[in-house]
């Protein structure tokens, strides 16, 4: 006998319909000094977009929101925390990721490019290779900044234990 699939074992396209409306894509203006908009796609093990993927950021200064267009696209307006030294390191966003076939969210973090010394003294990313913390590096675009998340693959993301 085979038992039908429940949403704690797979999240479909039917995640847009849930999204609360409390935390939006902009947890600042656009205008304000020191916002930022990160952007990017999610793209799965084959390389191919994810069009119902969900990306959480989270920080001291806010949450951000945003789920994938149908080319696996996202954009969050925020502001770059400042750096506490302590043990979280560089300046980072917390990401979660929520996506179709995800038991779970994927944990991940977005780190600044323009935070070299602080990136390189940064406690986590020290633990790792260039080229994993490649994965988490955000790079500077036309407009703000880019991050791609890759699910799977030579390019995988690194991602962190909840």
């Amino acid at each position: 006998m085979t038992l039908p699939l429940t949403p704690s074992q797979t999240v479909g396209p039917f995640f847009r319909i849930g999204l609360s409306t409390t935390i939006g894509s902009h947890v600042v203006h656009e205008g304000m000094p020191g916002a930022v908009r990160i952007s990017g796609q999610v793209f799965d093990g084959a390389g191919e977009p994810v069009p119902d993927a969900l990306i959480e950021t989270w920080q001291p200064e806010g949450a951000g929101r945003c789920a994938t267009d149908d080319e696996g696209h996202f954009a969050i307006v925020t502001i770059k925390p400042a750096q506490d030294g302590g043990a979280t390191g560089a300046p980072h966003l917390d990401v979660s990721v929520f996506a179709r076939g995800l038991l779970t969210r994927l944990v991940t973090r977005v780190y600044f490019p323009d935070e070299h010394a602080a990136n390189g003294a940064d406690p986590v990313l020290r633990t790792l290779s260039p080229d994993e913390c490649s994965t988490l590096v955000a790079v500077r675009e036309e407009g703000g900044l880019r991050f791609d998340i890759h699910l799977q693959g030579a390019r995988e993301t690194v991602f962190f234990d909840r």
